[in-house]
């Protein structure tokens, strides 16, 4: 069936249906706007499968500066303090918001919230819903929401393919509903389309995300930052299913340990143990690995017999698999969980290109730094889209025609690009594995069937994960181990990414440090 797009002319566009395009909308309410979404709301959305919760500083023993702490301590340098303060301030307002829309969060007899503890947090502050249904129980409210909300327009199953841009201003929006081609004519588009595990082989994202919002902005002409983060989520189940289920942190939190098939328990003498930065327990069960032993999450002791009545989700998939928490050890495995580089933004979370704004996991804000502080992505989203929206309200669409492309780009497919990252971006990386998959990806990115998008998105990460020689965060260097006593932020553009990917391809030991900032 035909759209008719006339009546939606001027109004600010929102790509992507998680958490962080949801609540953009809502905050837009009563100003109309067009929010897209490739599949039925929440169906290949990572919000949808968040378990542990949200971070927050709600307790009574909590403040918004501890959670500021330890936010920047686990983004080993790189978080923009001032976008994180700002940020974790508002974090408890954000969770009353949620309250208000519906989102029945865990709570004690009294009311109080019912808090827990995930790594490398000093303080209980994550608040859940339904044990580790929390991201489920936000997304149902969210949808709900949008769908009474007259000033919505949705339209789902419709996939963005490009942005028309003219002299670094957006114009519109390419898209495809079926076979049918769309333009949205809009001088105001948010990207909030999430990550980029569908980029790897071994991932706990629906495979739908593997950052086609990043390959929108990027081919518009955006600064893109910090791409070479990827935090590997140490404990998701090792089983044939894909995505990987994932076990929440919070079971970490909850007494469980960390063992091999001979019982013992490799993370005891590590500072922190198991609940140390993941990026330090993901490392730990990667090597444990490689070195030729299963791991397993114990959870027989601690919670034990509560294990089904706190995780009735995780309970019931290790029960298909014939598992039961409270008697047998769980196998895991890491796997790519978050991207903490994203589209750079500002505080108000424009980016570069005059008319776009990122929100969710597709943006950089400078919250997370070199490695994502748990229950810290759920969080952002919700605080950031009503900075996005207010700013966006304040702008003015200008008129115009978009114009129009000489052709329709390909539906994306990643499956070419899956195995290059998952071989050379793994937990561990060197610069050699880097190259050659880069070797790769050029000439993927360069063309233009359906593996171009991702390839263009995994060959800037590579490229950034070239230039950074160091070992920082969730970017861990077997050929460059130490952390240099500066931190500095990656920037790449899809002009400079091309140019730096060329070098590698032609030269064993490129510099690439010119296109590089």
């Amino acid at each position: 069936m035909s759209i008719d797009l006339s009546e939606f002319a001027g109004r600010p566009v929102i790509i992507g249906g998680g958490a962080a395009g949801l609540m953009t909308a809502l905050h837009l309410a009563p100003q109309p706007v067009v929010l897209l979404s490739k599949s039925p709301l929440g169906a290949e959305a990572s919000s949808m499968w968040a378990q542990g919760g949200l971070a927050a500083a709600v307790g009574d023993d909590d403040d918004p500066a501890l959670h500021l702490a330890d936010t920047i301590a686990a983004g080993a340098g790189l978080c923009d303090e001032a976008a994180a303060r700002r940020i974790v301030d508002e974090a408890p307002a954000a969770v009353e918001r949620l309250s208000q829309l519906g989102v029945a969060f865990d709570r004690h007899a009294d009311g109080r919230w019912r808090l827990g503890l995930e790594a490398a947090h000093s303080r209980k502050r994550i608040v859940h819903a339904t044990g580790d249904g929390t991201g489920r129980e936000i997304m149902r409210a969210l949808i709900a929401a949008v769908r009474r909300c007259p000033s919505v327009t949705l339209l789902e199953g419709v996939e963005a393919r490009r942005l028309i841009v003219t002299d670094n201003a957006v114009r519109g929006v390419v898209a495809v509903r079926g076979e049918e081609p769309i333009v949205l004519a809009t001088t105001r588009v948010v990207i909030a389309t999430g990550g980029i595990g569908g980029l790897f082989l071994d991932s706990t994202n629906p495979s739908g995300c593997f950052g086609q919002g990043l390959a929108l902005a990027a081919r518009a002409g955006a600064v893109l930052s910090d791409l070479e983060f990827v935090q590997f989520h140490p404990t998701a189940f090792d089983g044939p299913s894909r995505p990987l289920p994932l076990l929440t942190e919070a079971i970490r939190g909850d007494g469980a340990v960390l063992i091999d098939e001979t019982g013992t328990r490799f993370m005891a003498d590590e500072p922190g143990a198991e609940l140390a930065p993941r990026d330090v327990v993901a490392r730990a069960v990667w090597r444990r690995r490689a070195q030729g032993h299963r791991v397993f999450l114990d959870a027989r002791t601690k919670p034990g017999k509560a294990f089904a009545a706190r995780y009735p989700v995780i309970s019931a998939f290790c029960r298909m698999a014939g598992i039961d928490p409270a008697t047998d050890p769980i196998p895991v495995r890491p796997a790519v969980h978050y991207h903490m580089g994203g589209v750079a933004v500002d505080h108000d979370g424009r980016s570069s290109v005059d008319g776009l704004w990122a929100c969710g996991e597709a943006s950089r804000t400078g919250l997370h730094g070199a490695n994502r502080l748990a229950s810290n992505s759920l969080m952002e989203a919700i605080v950031c889209a009503q900075w996005v929206a207010e700013s966006i309200a304040g702008t003015a669409h200008r008129a115009g025609q978009p114009g129009e492309l000489a052709a329709m780009p390909s539906a994306s497919d990643p499956s070419a690009v899956r195995p290059l990252l998952s071989d050379a971006l793994g937990v561990l990386r060197d610069a050699s594995g880097i190259a050659a998959a880069i070797q790769d990806l050029l000439p993927l990115a360069e063309g233009a069937g359906a593996s171009a998008d991702p390839a263009l998105v995994g060959l800037m990460i590579s490229v950034a994960a070239h230039a950074r020689e160091e070992s920082r965060g969730a970017h861990f260097r077997s050929d460059n181990p130490d952390t240099l006593v500066v931190a500095q932020p990656s920037s790449l553009t899809l002009s400079s990414a091309i140019t730096a990917a060329r070098e590698i391809a032609e030269s064993e030991r490129p510099s690439i440090r010119s296109v590089v900032s």
